[in-house]
């Protein structure tokens, strides 16, 4: 409601010509409104969610509209639980299981049973994990694939027709852009815990350390929405009820900063485990630093834009292509590469055995090199 200061009358005439003009408009409203109703009307068999009503808790996005508790309602049959050791209760989420065991999240994203989560929490290839539903059942599963760099993991258990949470398209992500994170933060008592923020920041950079490691995680979805201990592994979720990130890591001195990995770099994958049932990831042997950090590692070649070779695995296929450290990768089969995560996706989309037209810029001369793929192996 506006309130206004008290103001001189105007002449009656013009009082009266506003009231009648207002009156027609209201009534016209009120005569096409049912029309316009049938105009906007969907058909029932379409599978949209009902617009009963909209507020400034809902979301809308491309004519799609739902609000933060549908969402978060039609994911939670989509988010497990995930214990790297075997429990012994009935479940994950019984009274003391924390403490005892370690819990994170994972998300279900095909109906054969495919999960995505961290792969600090899944740790090697093979190795068994505890997973717990969302009707509180357990199983084992079974880890089919990790990348450190990423810090992403992939499970699989033995099910079928469960409920994936749909994976939309992190290269759209925008900053300021509203999103829900789901997962089993600090203990059992707040599991399936949903919190709501926006997109910070994107293509972030972080250094990771530990006591055993340290790694590089590069172009991360940056989120005030709460990331805690046990949110690792689970869902960033958008407007449509989408993954677009995997929760992974949060800055400890500051309040409101937590990161997600972009869920495209993993989708060649799913989309693969999802129809085929089986994935066999190309292995091309070397590490690369983004557009954005050539400057600092090479400043005689900062007007180039590319991904600079930072490391060669021996006898790999980079090597045996003749890719040298030093050299910068502008493209791969005429695709204009500025990203190591670009590139990762695009060979999660190849098969070992094929190869790839790898143009670098040496010495500020092109070479254009030729690139077997080989099979990683655990």
């Amino acid at each position: 409601m506006y309130l206004y200061e008290n103001r001189p009358k105007k002449n009656s005439f013009k009082t009266f010509f506003i009231i009648f003009a207002t009156s027609i408009i209201t009534a016209g409203v009120i005569k096409f409104a049912p029309l316009l109703n049938q105009v906007t009307a969907k058909s029932p068999n379409e599978n949209t969610i009902e617009r009963l009503s909209v507020s400034s808790d809902s979301f809308d996005f491309n004519n799609r509209i739902l609000s933060t508790p549908e969402i978060i309602k039609n994911s939670m049959d989509s988010i497990v639980g995930i214990s790297i050791l075997q429990p012994d209760a009935n479940s994950i989420f019984s009274i003391g299981a924390t403490n005892k065991w370690g819990l994170g999240t994972g998300v279900i994203v095909s109906e054969n049973g495919y999960i995505l989560t961290n792969q600090h929490l899944a740790s090697k290839v093979n190795s068994l994990v505890t997973v717990t539903l969302n009707n509180g059942n357990s199983t084992q599963g079974k880890v089919i694939w990790t990348e450190e760099n990423l810090d992403l993991a992939i499970v699989k258990i033995n099910a079928n027709n469960l409920t994936p949470l749909p994976i939309g398209d992190s290269d759209n992500v925008i900053v300021g852009e509203e999103v829900i994170a789901i997962g089993n933060p600090i203990g059992i008592e707040f599991q399936r815990s949903a919190t709501k923020g926006i997109v910070s920041g994107i293509n972030r950079t972080l250094k990771v350390e530990d006591d055993i490691s340290s790694v590089i995680m590069e172009n991360l979805i940056q989120t005030d929405a709460s990331i805690n201990t046990g949110n690792s592994g689970g869902p960033l979720i958008n407007s449509n009820g989408e993954i677009i990130g995997i929760n992974t890591v949060k800055i400890t001195s500051a309040e409101g900063i937590g990161f997600a990995v972009p869920i495209n770099v993993v989708r060649p994958i799913v989309e693969k485990l999802s129809n085929d049932d089986e994935f066999s990831e190309a292995y091309l042997g070397l590490y690369a630093y983004d557009n954005e950090i050539l400057p600092y590692v090479d400043s005689r070649n900062s007007d180039i834009h590319g991904i600079y070779v930072a490391s060669i695995v021996s006898d790999g296929p980079a090597e045996k292509a003749d890719i040298l450290v030093g050299d910068i990768i502008t493209k791969v089969d005429n695709i204009p590469m500025t990203k190591m995560i670009d590139l990762r996706e695009y060979l999660y989309s190849k098969l070992p055995g094929e190869s790839l037209r790898v143009e670098v810029s040496r010495n500020n001369k092109t070479e254009n090199l030729i690139a077997i793929l080989s099979e990683k192996t655990p």
